[in-house]
């Protein structure tokens, strides 16, 4: 007698995602439960993920080839040839039509389109947790993390960031990764989006984790930490069960914190929201997010922030045409036209932002033609050995007088650039009270 005889079949369940909270809720909620089978992941956003396994190391014993991962473009053929019943979406910084569209196309199939729940993916720490997330990719959650993390440094406390997933290379590798100094990006074979979020905690004093198993990562990191940071991505939900959750909010995409996911879920559910980059926003769109947060959240503390910029050498930037290189995903499914280097290179001056999309090579160039609404500024991309190769092709043919750096890295430690280059930096400064330290009170006592 077979299972289905039997009435013991395993359910099939296939997992949109994007190599981050995918594999999460699948450790979480369906590794060792024989109810379901999980026959596949799909994978968008990140470029070169599909093809791959996850590896049966950490897929385990009911896995024992591992679960393919295939390209998002194949879910209709794989809904029906894998006749699966339930189709789990777990990846963020996408719009609630975006997610309804797909949530139809699924029915339209005949499986069951879930969302998971925050609660019972979120893993409990023995260690004090303080979370950082933000409801668009952009917001400014890292340089909220740096500040958070300063605050309780200064205040004598251990403090270990542990970040949102970036595994794109080696899985069963980067199941658990250290970063506690640039030689570790090295030896992790850090793509440049991995660096652009690990180097500012290593440069600043403070260890980091990330990889793929959060709950191993989580039990390393608690035997050095008196507190541990969680450094959210791409405005997903927080993986460990925080005792203070603080969300980044932006007034440049005015209500953008009500019409995206699973943003919308962090602000819902923030004790503290930053309002950050106040002083480069136009009035309307604060007072619009004033109002949202009025209307959702009225009990968060509200912190008012800016984010200002420094450059090294405004002189390289004044008069001058400019290429002005940005962080990656910001740009690309974050959906803003601008960043930090064509802030400053407007604030300082230049005579004209230079359009690479003549230059453009490789990777680069398709880059432009996914995201078509990319502004006059180069993305970072720099996902692989290729891709990176590609960058530093189009920045070395781009006709321009200086190359302005607004990526969060120092680039020209990864990549050579001809022109001279000016780095733009930033941190989060708060306004007037209450401030962060106000909200982390019973973090210091």
């Amino acid at each position: 007698m077979t299972e289905v005889e039997r009435g013991t079949a395993r359910r099939r369940i296939l997992i949109m995602g994007a190599a981050g909270r995918d594999f999460h809720n699948f450790n979480t909620l369906y590794r060792d439960d024989r109810s379901v089978e999980v026959v596949a992941f799909t994978a968008t956003q990140i470029p070169d993920i599909e093809g791959r396994k996850y590896p049966p190391e950490l897929a385990g014993p009911l896995y024992p080839d591992g679960i393919p991962i295939h390209s998002e473009e194949e879910l209709e053929q794989l809904i029906v040839d894998g006749e699966v019943a339930e189709v789990v979406f777990s990846y963020s910084d996408v719009s609630n039509q975006y997610v309804m569209e797909k949530a139809q196309l699924v029915n339209s199939l005949g499986a069951h389109f879930s969302l998971v729940g925050a609660e019972p993916t979120m893993i409990r720490s023995s260690k004090p947790v303080i979370s950082i997330c933000a409801t668009r990719t952009g917001c400014g959650k890292s340089q909220t993390t740096r500040r958070v993390a300063r605050i309780l440094l200064d205040a004598g406390r251990k403090v270990v960031a542990i970040r949102h997933p970036m595994p794109y290379g080696d899985l069963a590798r980067q199941a658990v990764q250290r970063f506690a100094s640039l030689d570790d990006l090295e030896k992790h074979h850090c793509t440049i989006e991995e660096m652009e979020e690990y180097e500012p905690h290593i440069v600043s004093g403070v260890i980091i984790y990330a990889g793929v198993d959060y709950e191993a990562i989580l039990r390393q990191a608690e035997r050095e930490a008196d507190v541990i940071l969680w450094d959210g991505g791409n405005n997903d939900m927080p993986f460990y069960k925080p005792d203070c959750a603080i969300t980044v909010v932006d007034p440049h995409r005015p209500g953008h914190e009500v019409e995206y996911y699973p943003g919308f879920v962090n602000l819902l559910m923030a004790d503290v929201i930053v309002i950050n980059k106040i002083d480069t926003a136009d009035l309307c769109g604060i007072e619009k997010v004033r109002e949202n947060i009025a209307a959702y959240n009225p009990d968060a503390i509200v912190v008012d922030a800016a984010s200002p910029l420094h450059v090294d050498d405004p002189g390289l930037i004044r008069g001058k045409r400019v290429l002005c290189v940005e962080d990656g995903p910001t740009l690309t499914h974050g959906g803003m036209r601008y960043g930090a280097g064509v802030m400053a290179a407007m604030k300082y001056g230049a005579a004209e932002l230079v359009d690479p999309r003549p230059w453009a090579a490789g990777k680069i160039m398709r880059t432009f033609e996914r995201y078509p609404g990319i502004g006059t500024l180069l993305p970072a991309m720099g996902y692989g050995t290729e891709q990176i190769r590609d960058l530093e092709k189009t920045i070395a043919a781009v006709q321009c007088d200086t190359v302005v750096v607004g990526t969060p890295i120092d680039l020209g430690r990864i990549i050579r650039i001809a022109q001279p280059s000016v780095r733009v930096t930033y941190d989060l400064a708060e306004i007037g009270s209450p401030d962060l330290r106000d909200a982390l009170a019973r973090f210091l006592e």
